[in-house]
This record gives C-alpha cells, structure tokens and sequence, in this order.
C-alpha cells in the first residue's frame, strides 16, 4: 500500500509563504547548516587505542634494564636463548662466552657488541643472530589538560596516544591538540602536533623512558568553520601568526567554494567581510574567528526527485525556469499511474511547517512546566497530565513534516517553477479507502461508491471513547483536506473517491483552556503536515 501524505495549506497561509520564501534565505541556510558543535579530532579517544601494545623494531631504540634479548648461535659452538633477560647491571650472560654489557646501546649495534665478545672466545665458524625479544614495562605521566590525569605504563614504543587514551583522552573544548610537550627531567625534549596524525596519518616513532610526562596543553588559539566544506568543525590554530590559507588543507572546502567570509571582533565591535579564495594567503586570522565558505556561482541547472509509479529516473536535473507542467510533460507513465491526483512537495514548505510546529511544542511546553495548583488533589491531578504531555511533547517533536503543496484541477501547472529538492511523486491508482486513528478497528476498506463516509467509519466499529467527530478528516488523493462533521450535510465534495483516507483525531480532555488550545492545533497540525495520528 502507498505511503498516504497529506498537507491541508490554506489559501492565505500559502500566498505568504510563497511572498516571503526570498527573505527567509538567511534563516532557512541557518537550519540547514546548523551550528558548529564538533572540535576537530575530538573523535579520536574513544578507547580505540589503550588496549593496544604497539611493540615493534626501532634501530634507534635504546636497551634497558629487564629488557629481553634472544641469541642463536651456530658452528662451532650451537647455543639458543630467547629470553636473555638484561639485568640491574646492564648485562646478559652467555654460557662459554660471558657476561656482555648492553644497557644504553643502541637496537642496531646489539649483534655488533655481542659479536666482538663472541670473537674474543671463538676463532671462527661461529654464526650469529641478535634479536630484541621484548621491550620492558614503563610508567609515565599523563597531565594537563585531559579526562584523568594520572600515571600509565606501557611499552616505550607505545605512541603517545595510546598514553593519552588511557588518560580517557583530551577535554573537549579546553585542552590543545596541536601543543602536546614531553617532558623529561622536567624539561620539555619533543612537542607533538596531533593534526599531522588526523590528516596525513604520520606520527614520529619516539622512544618514551621511566618518569617521562606528557602535558596537554590548554587551548588558546580557536575558529570556527561552516559553509561548504567537508569539515565544519571548531579548529586550532598554532601559537604563530595563522593565514586563511594555513587552515584550507584541514577543512577541505568543496570544489564549488571561491569565496569566504570572516566573522571577527574589532575594536568591541564585531565586523564581518567576504573574500575572494585566492586572497586567502593574505588574510590573518585570531581566536574566536569564523569563517564560512561559500560558493558564489550562479546555479544553472537543478536536482528535482519523481517518486512512485512511472517508467524513468528517480532523479533528474533540470535548468532553472523549468516548471511542473515542462517535467511531467516529459515522464513516462504506466497503466496504473494515477495522473489526476499528482502529489507535489518542497523543502522550503517543510521547513516553514516544522519551524511553526516547534514555535507550538516549545509554547505548549512552557505552559505545561508553568501549570500552577491550588490543592493538594489538583497537583496530584496536574502532575499525571504535565507527565504525559511532556511525553507527547517529545515524541511530536521527532515529528517530520513533508512540505506538501497541494495541487487542485485548475491549477497551472505552467506557472508553478520548480526548486530545487522538489519532489513530485505519482500514485498508483487504488480502489483502497483507509480509516485511520480513532475508529475501533482501523482498517483499509475496498471503496464502494454508495457509501457515504459515515458509512466507512461504521464498518470499522464507529468511533472510540477517544474520538473527536469534530475532528473527522477526509484527506483527498491530491492532499486537499475536507473537515467532516456529523451534522453537515454530505453534499458532492465529501463524497469518498477511491485513494481517499478518513483520519479520526483524538479529543483533548483537559480544564486548562489554553493547553487545550494548542494541544488541538497540534494534533491538527501534526496530522495534516506529516499524515501522522499522534496519540496523546
């Protein structure tokens, strides 16, 4: 069965909509970009590393005390040891030729410095291989600016963010990413910049010893970056004088961007300025910058979406100017495409529509949490209904309206131009009448032309305890809504065509007037922009 989308746009409301669609450019770019709320690298402690051992040859890597050797020897003297153990002294010991010094030498002249030893025993035919088995435990310190600061141990050649994600990783929004200091002897030897990690994947192999501390850094230096990039996220900028330039390989702006504009603080006074692209090795920037790209062409073509039955694409570009009537001029339609009730939405409606459904939720909201009692038994009572509402507040507001504009025969198809996101979807004919909401059994019923509507709502039980046959809705194949009453008299346009759909909302039960008020407006709502029966 199709999926049944329905919109109920008055006359009035839809002709200002369509007056003022130009001057909401700003706040409709604002709900589709959002804020920026990520710090760039702020995904990369998440525990993914502090399990690991990361033991691996380093030629540089400098032996030490409990440090385990392996030695093999072959000809004339055969002898094998995997676990040559370096002792307090800095020596190991091989029977026949004794003990050798190692501590402080380097991975690459181990084979070097047991050779000479083994010569001064052995004349010749004697085959060596050295091998550094394993890598003594060590401690260091995690400090600064993370989540637990606090003493680790780990192989030496463990990375240094392996010891920072142990330490639970840096704080979002205080602690440096691009100034991380090691520190040995309390003086600091290496400063890390983990943007090279999360761009390029390079990280400098380093050799860490007992008692050394990493610092975090707090940070100092921010911008913001939104607009067509790939990463719109918070970055750091280095102590040093930055350039727009410097941060361009870290956002990644998209390839249509050719201009920016930056935000800035001057003189206590914020200013904000556009720039071409290729002025962007020019332009410095400073803490609490942001910078949005932009791409400033003009757009030729559009994306416009065709859903449901018809032969064909899904997706078609189009040039700008072309109108409803130029596209369906050209689909390729089926025997069961239902070309009469052809239904028409847009983004920029949807918008609207959820924009004023969560000015009435945060409305309703307000009243529910500001709902004052005189007794005792009347707070017991509101208490119940606030539980409740706050729970249908919060289920409406992961509500989705659909943007539908409803289009009626004589309508010109020639002058409604198209945007882009348009969707236009083609129904499949039905003889299918649904019943939905508050009615005992609800349920599709094949359509009979000589029942009326009250007749489809008998047949599937009447109404429940719950229903509000003031709010009876006959939703039409093209999305028109008809508001049903009992007590009217069924003339031509509540007649039940094939396609149609009955919603029975719900009655609102509750004193407080002005709940009551928004709580109808709504349901009402909810149930017209996104074909949802929300139960309270």
């Amino acid at each position: 069965m199709r999926l049944l989308s329905i919109l109920l746009l008055l006359s009035n409301f839809l002709l200002s909509i369509e007056m003022n669609l130009e001057t909401n450019q700003t706040q409709e770019s604002e709900l589709y970009t959002g804020e920026v709320k990520h710090y760039f690298g702020e995904r990369l402690f998440k525990g993914n590393f502090k399990e690991s051992r990361q033991f691996k040859y380093n030629e540089k890597y400098v032996v030490a005390v409990d440090d385990k050797i392996s030695v093999k020897m072959w000809g004339t003297y055969d002898y094998l040891d995997d676990n040559l153990s370096v002792d307090k002294q800095g020596n190991i010991f091989i029977p026949e030729v004794g003990s050798v010094h190692l501590l402080g030498v380097t991975a690459d002249r181990i084979q070097e410095i047991i050779q000479e030893s083994v010569s001064k025993v052995f004349n010749g035919n004697v085959h060596l291989y050295v091998n550094v088995k394993q890598y003594q435990d060590i401690s260091l310190m995690v400090s600064g600016t993370v989540v637990n600061a606090g003493l680790y141990s780990g192989l030496s050649t463990d990375s240094i963010i392996q010891f920072i994600d142990k330490a639970g990783g840096i704080i979002k929004g205080e602690g440096s990413y691009r100034h991380i200091e090691i520190l040995r002897n309390n003086i600091p030897i290496k400063t890390v910049d983990l943007y090279d990690f999360l761009t390029k994947g390079t990280l400098d192999n380093f050799q860490f010893k007992n008692s050394d501390v990493i610092l975090v850094k707090p940070l100092k230096r921010l911008i913001s970056v939104t607009g067509d990039v790939r990463r719109p996220y918070f970055f750091e900028l280095l102590p040093k004088e930055a350039m727009v330039q410097d941060i361009i390989s870290y956002v990644l702006p998209k390839e249509a961007v050719n201009s920016f504009i930056l935000t800035t603080w001057r003189d206590k006074e914020e200013i904000t300025t556009e720039y071409s692209l290729d002025k962007a090795n020019t332009i410095p920037l400073k803490h609490g910058d942001k910078i949005n790209f932009v791409s400033n062409y003009y757009i030729k073509n559009i994306e416009v979406h065709i859903e449901g039955e018809h032969k064909g694409t899904n997706f078609i570009s189009i040039p700008k100017g072309t109108t409803l009537y130029d596209v369906l001029s050209k689909v390729q339609f089926t025997p069961l495409s239902d070309i009469q009730h052809i239904q028409f939405y847009r983004e920029k409606i949807a918008l609207i529509q959820q924009s004023l459904l969560d000015v009435k939720l945060k409305d309703l909201e307000a009243r529910v949490l500001s709902n004052n009692s005189t007794t005792k038994e009347e707070a017991a009572i509101n208490q119940a209904e606030s539980k409740q509402l706050l729970s249908f507040i919060k289920r409406a507001k992961e509500v989705k309206q659909k943007g539908q504009v409803v289009l009626l025969q004589h309508n010109n198809l020639k002058k409604i131009i198209l945007e882009q996101g348009d969707r236009i979807f083609i129904a499949k004919k039905s003889n299918i009448v649904v019943v939905q909401g508050e009615v005992s059994i609800p349920t599709a019923i094949v359509y009979n032309k000589d029942m009326k509507l009250s007749s489809y709502i008998d047949f599937c039980g009447g109404y429940t305890d719950d229903a509000d046959m003031d709010k009876v809705l006959l939703i039409k194949s093209n999305g028109r809504v008809i508001r049903y009453r009992d007590s009217m008299f069924e003339n031509e346009d509540m007649q039940v065509e094939p396609s149609d759909s009955i919603l029975v909302l719900q009655e609102v039960k509750t004193k407080n007037i002005l709940i009551f008020k928004d709580l109808t407006q709504i349901l009402y709502q909810i149930a017209l922009g996104a074909a949802v029966i929300l139960k309270l």
